[in-house]
């Protein structure tokens, strides 16, 4: 049984990773047995710098944590080792940049397990749908371009009516 100051210790961790999950949009759990110390430096880089928070834990403290948040489905992967990678911002970050690393190991040391967006679960094969994603950023830049195309089409042929009205003028 352990000590009295021990299972407070648990428990507030508990409570931070719960309040943690209820203030994110997305989050997805790995299994990163294997890679190597230089990738995992690069990874929790590149994690910091998309506004995601990356974080190991015991599988019983994310089961308790899951099931306090009400993402109780997500504790049928928790075995082996476990990451969790959870934002409040750019839903397909998480999924994302690590789906980048679990193609890199194809699947072998680097393995996506679950993830969430908006409280809806997602299994190994819905969290890679989610990894092909373009960032929200991309996404806009698109939409953008896609509604200017129409207007610089008009702009343009407007210009061609008088540049030939102007040749005609001249001749």
């Amino acid at each position: 049984m352990p000590s009295a100051k021990i299972l407070e210790e648990k428990k507030a961790k508990v409570a931070t990773l719960t309040e943690a999950l209820k203030g994110s949009t997305a989050g997805v759990l790995v299994d990163y047995k294997g890679i190597s110390v230089e990738d995992d430096t690069k990874l929790r880089k590149e994690l910091r710098e998309a506004g995601v928070t990356y974080t190991v834990e015991k599988n019983k403290i994310l089961e308790f944590a899951f099931k306090e948040a009400g993402l109780d489905g997500l504790c049928d992967v928790l075995s082996g080792t476990t990451a969790l990678a959870i934002t409040a911002d750019d839903q397909t970050a998480p999924a994302r940049i690590l789906g980048k690393y679990a193609e890199k190991y194809n699947g072998e040391k680097f393995i996506l397990k679950a993830g969430y967006v908006d409280g809806e679960l997602y299994d190994a094969k819905g969290v890679v749908a989610l990894s092909k994603i373009p960032s929200r950023e991309t996404l806009l830049a698109q939409l953008l371009g896609s509604l200017q195309a129409p207007m610089q089409n008009l702009a343009a042929t407007l210009q061609a009516l008088v540049d030939k009205k102007n040749s005609e003028e001249v001749a």
